[in-house]
């Protein structure tokens, strides 16, 4: 009886830690499977909410080097949902100030007013998007640094050594030396937990907007050089909608 207790305690060990591994990787791929899923609705802020506030603001600013100024004065990528054909598509127009309200004594200031709505919306929604992108990259990085320690205290060389001084015949005889090492290293790499990647691999980084405040005269001066683009057209799509 007592030449079985080695063997009832590397079966107690390697079910202990068949235990901890697969009950730690399905703590690990739900907590992905989370992550994944709050990344799909986070893109949905940006897809639907800052890609229509941008764009109504490049339609309202029409010409590109207006556009480029802007870019410029936010601190905005360039390449962000920014495409000439949007400034020119009627269809767009309509569709993106769809439910858009204007209010103002003149078409000018109606326009200004619009141009100020918007942008106060846009630095709104980007506000609430940095929030959130915070909190996904807190995620990412207690996932990662979960997945560290795990390694750390669940190391498979130091195991299959403990196991082999047991007498475990898995691990006994031939495979001593450079062997174990070897089957440690390929289990390892068998068995591996992959961190998720960066928030940055899936959503842009975006930066802060200046308060409407710091930029008013600046913004004022372009709304100004922009209605003169505009022809009468611009507005019909506005008939009946002020406040």
């Amino acid at each position: 009886m007592a030449g079985n207790i080695p063997d009832l305690l590397i079966l107690e060990v390697k079910k202990e830690l068949a235990d901890r591994y697969f009950g730690f990787r399905k703590l690990i791929e739900e907590d992905s499977l989370a992550l994944d899923d709050q990344i799909r609705q986070h893109s949905f802020i940006l897809e639907k909410r800052i890609s229509f506030d941008l764009i109504r603001i490049y339609i309202l600013l029409k010409e590109q080097g207006l556009i480029h100024e802007f870019l410029g004065l936010t601190d905005l990528n360039e390449a962000l949902f920014y495409d000439p054909y949007l400034v020119e598509s009627p269809t767009i127009r309509q569709r993106v100030f769809e439910g858009q309200m204007l209010h103002g004594f003149t078409r000018a200031g109606r326009f200004r007013n619009l141009i100020f709505d918007c942008y106060e919306r846009l630095a709104a929604h980007v506000h609430l998007y940095r929030e959130k992108y915070a909190e996904l990259e807190e995620m990412q990085s207690t996932i990662s640094g979960e997945i560290e320690l795990f390694y750390r205290q669940h190391d498979l060389g130091s195991i299959m050594g403990f196991m082999r001084s047991l007498g475990d015949p898995s691990v006994s005889g031939g495979m001593a030396g450079g062997m174990e090492n070897g089957l440690a290293e390929g289990l390892d790499q068998r068995m591996k937990i992959t961190a998720p990647p960066p928030i940055a691999q899936y959503l842009p980084i975006i930066p802060p907007l200046p308060d409407l405040t710091t930029i008013k005269p600046r913004l004022k001066g372009l709304a100004k050089r922009a209605f003169s683009l505009q022809g009468a057209e611009f507005f019909t799509c506005f008939t009946g909608r002020r406040r």
